[in-house]
Protein backbone atom coordinates (compact mmCIF):
# COMPACT_ATOMS: atom_id res chain seq x y z
CA UNK A 1 0.00 0.00 0.00
CA UNK A 2 1.05 3.94 -1.00
CA UNK A 3 0.30 6.51 0.71
CA UNK A 4 1.10 9.74 0.58
CA UNK A 5 1.31 13.50 1.46
CA UNK A 6 1.65 16.03 -1.19
CA UNK A 7 2.30 19.36 0.22
CA UNK A 8 1.95 23.07 -1.69
CA UNK A 9 2.13 26.28 0.27
CA UNK A 10 0.60 27.79 -2.89
CA UNK A 11 -1.95 25.40 -4.61
CA UNK A 12 -5.45 27.64 -4.45
CA UNK A 13 -8.09 26.74 -1.69
CA UNK A 14 -10.73 27.68 -3.64
CA UNK A 15 -12.51 25.73 -6.59
CA UNK A 16 -13.40 28.77 -8.53
CA UNK A 17 -9.49 29.62 -8.97
CA UNK A 18 -9.29 26.78 -10.68
CA UNK A 19 -9.56 27.80 -14.61
CA UNK A 20 -7.84 26.94 -17.76
CA UNK A 21 -3.92 27.98 -16.87
CA UNK A 22 -3.15 25.30 -14.02
CA UNK A 23 0.40 26.70 -13.53
CA UNK A 24 -1.46 30.29 -12.04
CA UNK A 25 -4.03 28.51 -9.63
CA UNK A 26 -0.23 28.03 -7.66
CA UNK A 27 0.61 25.11 -9.75
CA UNK A 28 -1.96 23.15 -9.66
CA UNK A 29 -0.60 21.23 -12.88
CA UNK A 30 2.25 19.55 -10.15
CA UNK A 31 -1.09 18.17 -7.97
CA UNK A 32 -2.70 16.70 -10.76
CA UNK A 33 0.68 15.15 -12.23
CA UNK A 34 1.09 13.52 -8.62
CA UNK A 35 -2.57 12.31 -8.83
CA UNK A 36 -2.43 10.76 -11.99
CA UNK A 37 1.11 9.00 -10.42
CA UNK A 38 -0.44 8.02 -7.25
CA UNK A 39 -3.59 5.84 -8.88
CA UNK A 40 -3.38 5.36 -12.74
CA UNK A 41 -1.13 2.00 -14.15
CA UNK A 42 -1.49 1.08 -17.64
CA UNK A 43 -4.55 -0.09 -18.29
CA UNK A 44 -5.75 0.08 -14.21
CA UNK A 45 -5.83 1.99 -11.17
CA UNK A 46 -4.04 1.50 -7.94
CA UNK A 47 -6.40 -0.21 -5.35
CA UNK A 48 -4.62 0.38 -2.30
CA UNK A 49 -3.08 3.74 -2.59
CA UNK A 50 -3.89 6.88 -0.50
CA UNK A 51 -3.17 10.47 -1.48
CA UNK A 52 -3.57 13.72 1.30
CA UNK A 53 -3.14 16.80 -0.88
CA UNK A 54 -2.41 19.78 1.64
CA UNK A 55 -2.89 23.18 -0.28
CA UNK A 56 -1.98 26.56 1.81
CA UNK A 57 -2.89 28.97 -0.94
CA UNK A 58 -5.05 31.34 -1.18
CA UNK A 59 -8.21 32.30 -0.34
CA UNK A 60 -8.53 29.83 2.75
CA UNK A 61 -5.74 27.94 3.85
CA UNK A 62 -5.49 25.09 4.64
CA UNK A 63 -7.29 22.50 3.21
CA UNK A 64 -6.57 19.03 2.85
CA UNK A 65 -8.14 16.64 0.46
CA UNK A 66 -8.06 12.68 1.19
CA UNK A 67 -8.24 10.57 -2.02
CA UNK A 68 -8.33 6.88 -1.70
CA UNK A 69 -9.63 4.10 -3.91
CA UNK A 70 -13.49 3.79 -4.42
CA UNK A 71 -15.03 1.51 -7.06
CA UNK A 72 -17.24 5.06 -8.19
CA UNK A 73 -13.95 6.85 -8.15
CA UNK A 74 -15.16 9.68 -10.73
CA UNK A 75 -11.18 9.99 -12.09
CA UNK A 76 -10.15 10.25 -15.60
CA UNK A 77 -7.10 11.41 -16.47
CA UNK A 78 -8.72 14.08 -18.62
CA UNK A 79 -10.96 15.45 -16.12
CA UNK A 80 -8.37 15.24 -12.66
CA UNK A 81 -8.52 19.09 -12.49
CA UNK A 82 -12.07 19.21 -12.54
CA UNK A 83 -12.17 16.69 -9.82
CA UNK A 84 -9.48 18.75 -7.37
CA UNK A 85 -11.85 21.54 -8.21
CA UNK A 86 -15.06 19.72 -7.59
CA UNK A 87 -13.89 18.63 -4.49
CA UNK A 88 -12.83 22.39 -3.00
CA UNK A 89 -16.37 23.66 -3.59
CA UNK A 90 -17.43 21.21 -1.11
CA UNK A 91 -14.72 22.13 1.67
CA UNK A 92 -16.27 23.07 4.70
CA UNK A 93 -15.14 26.13 6.29
CA UNK A 94 -15.09 25.79 9.87
CA UNK A 95 -12.39 23.57 11.00
CA UNK A 96 -13.07 19.44 12.66
CA UNK A 97 -15.77 19.09 9.81
CA UNK A 98 -15.12 16.29 7.58
CA UNK A 99 -16.83 15.93 4.01
CA UNK A 100 -17.17 13.26 1.42
CA UNK A 101 -17.45 15.53 -1.56
CA UNK A 102 -16.92 12.37 -4.06
CA UNK A 103 -16.52 8.55 -3.90
CA UNK A 104 -13.55 8.01 -2.05
CA UNK A 105 -12.48 12.18 -1.53
CA UNK A 106 -12.69 14.27 1.40
CA UNK A 107 -12.05 17.11 2.33
CA UNK A 108 -11.34 19.15 5.60
CA UNK A 109 -9.51 22.46 7.25
CA UNK A 110 -6.90 20.75 8.10
CA UNK A 111 -3.12 21.78 9.17
CA UNK A 112 -0.15 19.70 7.70
CA UNK A 113 1.27 19.75 11.41
CA UNK A 114 -1.96 18.46 12.15
CA UNK A 115 -2.38 15.93 9.75
CA UNK A 116 1.46 14.59 10.49
CA UNK A 117 0.14 14.46 13.94
CA UNK A 118 -2.77 12.43 13.36
CA UNK A 119 -0.73 10.08 11.32
CA UNK A 120 1.82 9.42 14.20
CA UNK A 121 -0.65 8.83 16.50
CA UNK A 122 -1.98 6.14 13.91
CA UNK A 123 1.19 4.18 14.28
CA UNK A 124 2.29 4.94 10.58
CA UNK A 125 6.25 4.92 9.97
CA UNK A 126 6.45 8.89 8.26
CA UNK A 127 8.92 9.34 5.88
CA UNK A 128 10.21 12.81 4.04
CA UNK A 129 11.60 12.63 0.70
CA UNK A 130 14.79 14.19 0.35
CA UNK A 131 17.36 13.55 -1.97
CA UNK A 132 19.61 14.05 0.84
CA UNK A 133 18.24 11.33 2.66
CA UNK A 134 18.85 7.25 3.09
CA UNK A 135 18.47 5.33 -0.19
CA UNK A 136 14.77 3.75 -0.35
CA UNK A 137 16.16 0.29 -1.71
CA UNK A 138 17.22 -0.01 2.02
CA UNK A 139 14.00 -0.07 3.96
CA UNK A 140 12.07 -2.84 3.74
CA UNK A 141 8.39 -2.04 3.96
CA UNK A 142 5.82 -3.36 6.24
CA UNK A 143 2.77 -1.39 4.92
CA UNK A 144 2.04 1.32 7.35
CA UNK A 145 4.49 3.62 5.55
CA UNK A 146 3.75 7.32 4.59
CA UNK A 147 5.92 9.45 2.38
CA UNK A 148 6.06 13.20 2.41
CA UNK A 149 6.72 14.86 -0.81
CA UNK A 150 6.40 18.75 -2.24
CA UNK A 151 6.11 20.90 -5.07
CA UNK A 152 8.76 23.09 -6.85
CA UNK A 153 9.40 25.15 -4.02
CA UNK A 154 9.59 22.62 -0.94
CA UNK A 155 8.73 23.58 2.12
CA UNK A 156 8.62 26.53 3.96
CA UNK A 157 10.93 27.54 6.84
CA UNK A 158 7.54 27.08 9.80
CA UNK A 159 7.34 23.84 8.14
CA UNK A 160 11.03 22.94 9.36
CA UNK A 161 10.64 22.27 12.70
CA UNK A 162 8.27 19.45 12.18
CA UNK A 163 10.28 18.40 9.27
CA UNK A 164 13.59 17.79 11.39
CA UNK A 165 12.47 14.78 13.17
CA UNK A 166 11.34 12.47 10.23
CA UNK A 167 13.36 10.45 8.70
CA UNK A 168 14.33 11.42 5.00
CA UNK A 169 14.56 9.22 2.29
CA UNK A 170 15.81 9.50 -1.11
CA UNK A 171 14.32 7.79 -4.56
CA UNK A 172 17.64 9.48 -6.46
CA UNK A 173 20.70 11.70 -6.01
CA UNK A 174 18.90 13.76 -8.51
CA UNK A 175 16.20 16.32 -8.49
CA UNK A 176 13.01 15.34 -9.99
CA UNK A 177 9.43 16.01 -10.30
CA UNK A 178 7.09 15.48 -7.29
CA UNK A 179 5.44 12.94 -9.85
CA UNK A 180 8.22 11.03 -10.67
CA UNK A 181 9.39 10.61 -7.52
CA UNK A 182 5.80 9.24 -6.44
CA UNK A 183 6.12 7.04 -9.14
CA UNK A 184 9.44 5.61 -7.77
CA UNK A 185 8.48 5.13 -4.66
CA UNK A 186 5.31 3.24 -5.81
CA UNK A 187 8.48 0.98 -7.88
CA UNK A 188 9.89 0.36 -4.37
CA UNK A 189 6.80 -0.91 -2.91
CA UNK A 190 5.99 -3.00 -5.94
CA UNK A 191 9.31 -4.68 -6.27
CA UNK A 192 9.05 -5.66 -2.29
CA UNK A 193 5.31 -6.89 -2.63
Amino acid sequence: MGEFIYYSKNAVTSGSLIKEDLMKAGRMDIAINVLISAFFLSHDIRKETKLHLLFEGPPTPPVHILIEYDPDLPISKKDVAGLIKRILYKCPSEKGKTVKALPGCFVEKKSFEALIEELDKQGKNIFLLDKKGEDIRNLKFKGNEVFILGDQEGFPDSKRHLLKRIDKVSVSPKMLFASQVLTLVHNEIDRQE
